[in-house]
């Protein structure tokens, strides 16, 4: 079935009403009741799992040559962010204070329109479609692992909105290409005092900031230069009133790292300068290491079927790589633990845009995207099926 131009204004038609009603992690239930609805009219079986999330599945009417029922699994997520919309659309977020603001109303749509290329069956072995919640916060990906979501699944391939390419290209890469991503929190436990009197408290708010300050050193002075990492504090709390010194203080951020050994020495470094900051000041001082992500390392068989199916969709000249790995966690990763897999990216930018990076109030993508993510998630489903089934020319 080709991608119609009746298709795809009922993909758009999705985006735009999963972006006018988002939902954060977990909660996903107005997305994930249109989801359903979708794959109803298409007579597609389905399940729910991870709460929120939908594994539907389509069979094959087909005979693959070597007779191996061959199942491949696509994934989109389904989750927005706590963030205020400040784009001006039309179709603008009617939930205060939650936005689409990465691309994830842009994956589900692309995903229900390769179901409406797919459903008719018409390749060998099965088709698995995983609509996965939670993957901004609370790691989705491994509860959808852990409630059987990739049984028998011989593969998995996603792709990623991003704005920093023109729509029709893509970025295809074997090995790694998102970050180890673990996410911290420091609670300072002082002495509160009056302001007059600091040699009466332990001020937290300046051991919060020495904290800051200092963790900025240990990327660029104790970590290997061409080793990708970054360490940001994105949140930090403390004190009541101007004039009283804050007897606590809690600090949230996350290390970012492309490589295995990077991850070790930041997390060991991060724990000596604790360590020393709290001998310095008699304070308490607690780390938390919260749930974090592994890498994600794309399959080298996953990545060559996923080129050959963008090279196919929009010629080689459009297909790219990454270049560098991304310092941005993706929990696709917890996939990649189970079977082989690949995430690549599609390029959306706006031409001549000056709206905002993901994960910001302004963030939009150019809706050409559409028409390439949803054939390509069909295309590969097929190629990958051809090929594990026996049946490439």
């Amino acid at each position: 079935m080709p991608l119609t131009q009746t298709l795809l204004a009922r993909v758009i038609e999705l985006r735009r009403t999963i972006h006018r009603f988002p939902e954060l992690s977990y909660k996903e239930e107005s997305t994930s009741a249109l989801i359903r609805r979708e794959l109803e009219t298409l007579n597609i079986p389905y399940r729910k799992l991870a709460t929120t999330g939908i594994r539907a599945e389509i069979k094959g009417q087909q005979e693959g040559s070597s007779k191996k029922n061959a199942t491949i699994a696509l994934r989109a997520d389904m989750d927005a962010l706590p963030i205020e919309e400040k784009t001006g659309l039309l179709f603008a977020s009617e939930n205060p204070g939650v936005m689409h603001a990465c691309g994830h109303d842009g994956h589900v749509a692309m995903l229900l329109g390769a179901a409406h290329l797919l459903h008719r069956g018409d390749f060998s072995g099965r088709v698995i479609l995983l609509f996965q919640p939670a993957e901004e916060a609370g790691n989705g990906a491994a509860q959808v692992v852990t409630e059987g979501g990739l049984d028998q699944v011989d593969m998995i391939f996603g792709g990623h909105i991003d704005t920093h390419f023109a729509p029709g290209h893509f970025t295809v890469d074997a090995g790694l290409i998102c970050s180890y991503a673990d996410p911290f929190i420091i609670r300072i436990h002082g002495r509160g005092g009056h302001a007059a009197r600091p040699h009466e408290a332990i001020d937290s708010v300046v051991l919060a900031a020495n904290l800051v300050m200092n963790m900025q050193t240990l990327v660029s002075r104790q970590i290997n230069p061409s080793h990708a990492a970054v360490v940001t504090v994105g949140k930090l709390r403390a004190g009541t009133v101007l004039n009283a010194i804050a007897e606590e203080a809690v600090l949230e951020g996350t290390i970012r790292s492309a490589h295995p050994e990077t991850r070790n020495c930041l997390i060991a470094a991060l724990q000596r300068l604790i360590q020393g900051v709290q001998d310095m000041s008699n304070a308490e001082i607690e780390l938390e290491f919260l749930d974090g992500m592994p890498a994600v390392i794309n399959d080298t068989q996953a990545a060559g079927l996923a080129r050959k199916a963008a090279v196919e969709l929009v010629g080689r000249e459009q297909v790219g790589n990454q270049e560098a790995p991304s310092l941005g966690g993706e929990d696709f990763a917890f996939y990649q633990q189970q079977v082989p897999g690949c995430l690549v990216r599609f390029g959306a930018q706006v031409a001549g845009d000056t709206r905002g990076p993901a994960h910001s109030g302004r963030y939009d993508f150019d809706e050409k995207v559409l028409t390439y993510g949803t054939q390509w998630l069909a295309l590969v489903a097929r190629r990958a099926l051809d090929h594990l089934s026996g049946n490439c020319l």
